[in-house]
């Protein structure tokens, strides 16, 4: 049975990150290429198989030929019933109707990026295959051109034949992202010895073709790049700092210790956001980690803020600007080291639920490290 406690702040943290997702809004891809090219392939290595769990996704025309799969804070735009290749008049028609009538809704609403796929085994690039992409870039959408399973030999030099077909490519000087044309193996294959990559590269790409309004969104949508989640992250830390520093310039009676709370589960649910992790499992992970007991708000800071260096102990004590940007940049470094494990895979479930022992262990232990290493202003 849960707590009140528990109850409480399960219910202000997944409030806090529905709140956060909707700030961050939503990144939405189209993907085109002939059939069997590998874009679900391409799509689940890069942003995760929550797409593909989606089924087949709404219609966003009434021709049904163009479908919008939606999680979280990636949208994929795909296609049903039409060749690349063959029907683009039809698809582009439907195409530009639907651009056009985005252009007038919030930028989460609109397509930022496209993809087109060629699959290098199939050592053709048809005219009509380059006639769409120039359509695609009169649209006014970003294009980038991806050669998927591109075998590569020993010493990492990729096919001849891709090799020939990119060249063949690049000579029609086609609209495509930085001139450039990505090599790809989207899965590794034990068998053969081949291991995935460019999903970096092709991501780059994507960020640097994509609104710089969307880029929070590819960053908790997409699930290669640790590093850009934990600079996010860090930024949400900072402000979090910065305002519970604020909070404490007139030093916080330790009885109203609660008033810091707010501030931390925002910072907490933006970094879950970040890292992809669902409402459902970084809330349970958000109790466990700090472990919310007796009353609510006021527990988790008394429970915590002992380990801050110079603290003190005593309920009366008054919390200083310096304890309370410590003790929220302490909470948040330990708050983005559950959420990266969880992100990663590395915290698995005991009987079906989170193994909320060991969520907690990790996460108080990242807590002391980082509240007594901070440096503290002079």
């Amino acid at each position: 049975m849960a707590k009140p406690t528990d109850e409480w702040f399960g219910q202000a943290f997944g409030k806090a990150w529905k709140d956060k997702a909707e700030e961050i809004g939503r990144f939405n891809l189209a993907i085109f290429g002939k059939t069997g090219v590998g874009k679900s392939t391409l799509v689940n290595a890069i942003f995760g198989a929550e797409i593909a769990q989606t089924g087949i996704g709404e219609p966003v025309t009434r021709a049904e030929h163009l479908y919008l799969h939606q999680s979280g804070t990636l949208g994929v735009l795909d296609t049903r019933g039409l060749e690349v290749g063959k029907d683009n008049a039809a698809l582009l028609g439907e195409l530009r109707d639907y651009l056009h009538g985005m252009r007038r809704k919030p930028l989460a609403e609109q397509i930022h990026v496209a993809w087109y796929c060629v699959r290098a085994g199939d050592r053709r690039f048809e005219s009509t295959e380059a006639d769409f992409i120039r359509a695609l870039a009169d649209l006014g959408l970003p294009v980038i051109l991806v050669l998927t399973q591109v075998q590569r030999g020993a010493g990492g030099r990729v096919h001849p034949d891709a090799e020939a077909l990119a060249a063949s490519i690049a000579a029609l000087d086609l609209p495509i992202q930085d001139g450039l044309i990505h090599y790809t193996m989207a899965l590794a294959d034990d068998f053969t010895g081949q291991t995935a990559y460019g999903l970096q590269e092709v991501l780059d790409a994507t960020f640097r073709g994509a609104p710089d309004g969307v880029a929070h969104a590819i960053t908790a949508a997409q699930r290669i790049d640790f590093d850009r989640k934990r600079e996010r992250a860090e930024v949400a830390v900072k402000a979090a700092t910065a305002a519970a520093t604020t909070a404490g310039a007139s030093p916080i009676p330790f009885s109203d210790a609660a008033i810091l709370v707010p501030v931390q589960i925002g910072m907490m649910a933006s970094i879950a956001v970040t890292y992809g992790i669902s409402v459902e499992r970084s809330t349970a992970a958000s109790i466990a980690a700090t472990a919310a007991a007796t009353t609510a708000g006021r527990s988790v800071v008394t429970n915590m803020i002992k380990f801050v260096p110079g603290a003190g102990t005593a309920v009366a004590a008054p919390i200083s600007a310096t304890v309370a940007g410590t003790f929220t940049y302490a909470m948040g470094q330990a708050w983005i080291r559950v959420c990266e494990r969880l992100a990663r895979g590395e915290l698995g479930l005991v009987g079906g639920a989170l193994d909320g022992d060991t969520v907690h262990r990790i996460f108080m232990e990242e807590f002391k490290t980082s509240a007594s290493r901070r440096k503290l202003p002079s």
